[in-house]
């Protein structure tokens, strides 16, 4: 157990924070009176037994016009805020920790108000990256790295980045063991393997796509009713990033962009974003052991894992990288939910619900699914079901408990590294994150599989449609894409 003798603040505290905290306890010891819960529509029953423990709790809400003041009451040099709240602006909130040497912790980058102007803007302006491009701008003007600041550390973003370079591994060490690679090329992998250089690693391996897919199975004996948004975590940060752009990391392999694609004009130019919805962008991909029909939802995973897998030459131009995405199926509950979304013009049902002890069976199974390597795929992740979700946290669900556990992982390598400046997943060692994270993941698996996008492919109309298909390179975008020209 670390010992922290500083203050602990979290900003929110709905669902995930909730599960955090009891975590966090069993992992780093921390004086109650020192931590302090923030948040602006409190839960009582949620928050009268941490009250009870001593723990402090504030009724405010984090705004433009008093978030220094706000958060200077509860935190200063050396201490950890925890931000598990919606629709704070992460360049101002990172901004005020750096100046003040508190150390920060996000699963989101968030700003006031996702909505304002966003029917005018251009798609672009819509995406992760457009709010990464921002913060590289701020962070360049610092004089000095400053506190360690975590961002977009939960599942997914955050999990993911360490399955992804699990499964890399595993691709390398397997291909060698079958004489995959022989001879010069197998002496490179392996040395790329033993040095943790992801990037060339991927490169070498012949990686071309890389699906953060997710299938939450988990069930309840409640129906969803008429009007009400029923999810598994947070129902307004779900709408808010699903009827955004879609968006993703671009691979090089891609021969064409697919339709209404817009390419960013300045920074790294790694991703591009579709004119249309990621609620409505279908795709499919797999987990083990079947095919699901994923929604390429707008995260933080597509910027970072292609952006570190990316290699450049000399001359800083890039010469490899991945498709990267997410091909989110949510549970039955919440795609019932998604489509009264959709009929009541994308406006938010009145009702809200997040499924914890009405669940009565299922999982969250989640990983990163490695296409285009000599082994074809390889899953690596977790499947946790609700029963083990309960067992670790009770009134919870194996959702939160993924996040949870990553969120926790984060601030205990923050703690033992406090002055790293700021750092995405991919920054942080996987085998530290997913050492404290794999005992709360169920059955955490790292698997080949010979699946395909164009495993299952059937055209039912062959001959009297155009389908959108490239069956001479499996690992086109284009035949993941569920478009109205398909025949299905």
């Amino acid at each position: 157990m670390l010992h922290f003798p500083k203050k602990i603040l979290f900003v929110g505290f709905g669902f995930v924070a909730r599960c955090t905290l009891p975590i966090l306890l069993k992992h780093v010891k921390v004086r109650p009176q020192d931590i302090t819960i923030l948040e602006f529509e409190p839960d009582e029953l949620a928050i009268r037994p941490w009250i009870e423990k001593g723990v402090n709790f504030v009724q405010a809400k984090v705004e433009p016009d008093n978030l220094g003041e706000l958060l200077g009451r509860h935190v200063s040099v050396g201490d950890i805020l925890i931000d598990l709240a919606w629709n704070i602006d992460c360049c101002e909130i990172l901004q005020w920790c750096h100046d003040h040497g508190v150390l920060y912790l996000n699963t989101s980058v968030e700003l006031w108000d996702p909505y304002a102007n966003a029917q005018d803007a251009h798609p672009t302006q819509m995406t992760l990256y457009w709010r990464h491009m921002s913060l590289r701008r701020m962070v360049a003007g610092w004089s000095s790295p400053g506190p360690t600041a975590v961002l977009e550390h939960g599942a997914n973003p955050g999990l993911i980045s360490h399955f992804t370079k699990h499964a890399l591994l595993d691709i390398a060490r397997t291909c060698l063991d079958k004489n995959k690679f022989t001879g010069a090329a197998a002496e490179r992998i392996a040395q790329l393997a033993k040095d943790r250089s992801y990037n060339h690693l991927a490169h070498d391996l012949g990686v071309k796509v890389i699906h953060c897919s997710e299938r939450d199975t988990q069930i309840t004996t409640r129906p969803k009713e008429v009007d009400e948004f029923v999810n598994t975590w947070s129902v307004e940060g779900f709408r808010e990033e699903g009827i955004s752009t879609a968006e993703m990391g671009w691979g090089t392999h891609e021969k064409e962009l697919p339709p209404f694609a817009y390419e960013h004009a300045d920074g790294p130019r790694s991703q591009i974003c579709l004119a249309r919805m990621g609620i409505n962008t279908q795709v499919v991909s797999w987990v083990p052991d079947h095919t699901i029909v994923g929604m390429v939802v707008r995260h933080g995973e597509a910027f970072s894992i292609t952006e570190k897998l990316s290699v450049r030459d000399a001359a800083g131009a890039t010469i490899y990288r991945p498709t990267v995405h997410y091909a989110y199926c949510p549970s039955d509950a919440a795609i019932a939910s998604l489509w009264e979304l959709r009929g009541n013009d994308y406006r938010l049902q009145s009702n809200l619900r997040i499924m914890t002890d009405e669940i009565t069976s299922g999982s969250d199974i989640l990983g990163a699914l490695v296409m285009g390597h000599p082994l074809d795929s390889w899953w690596c992740g977790t499947d946790l079901s609700i029963e083990t979700a309960r067992l670790l946290v009770p009134h919870q669900n194996a959702t939160t408990v993924q996040v949870a556990i990553s969120v926790v992982a984060a601030a205990m390598w923050m703690i033992e590294n406090p002055e790293r400046g700021v750092m995405l997943p991919d920054e942080l060692p996987h085998d530290y994150v997913l050492g404290i994270a794999k005992p709360y993941l169920g059955r955490f698996i790292s698997t080949r599989s010979d699946w395909t996008p164009l495993k299952n492919y059937t055209n039912a109309f062959h001959g009297f449609n155009r389908p959108a298909v490239d069956l001479a390179d499996p690992w086109q975008f284009k035949n993941f894409l569920i478009t109205d020209g398909d025949g299905c």
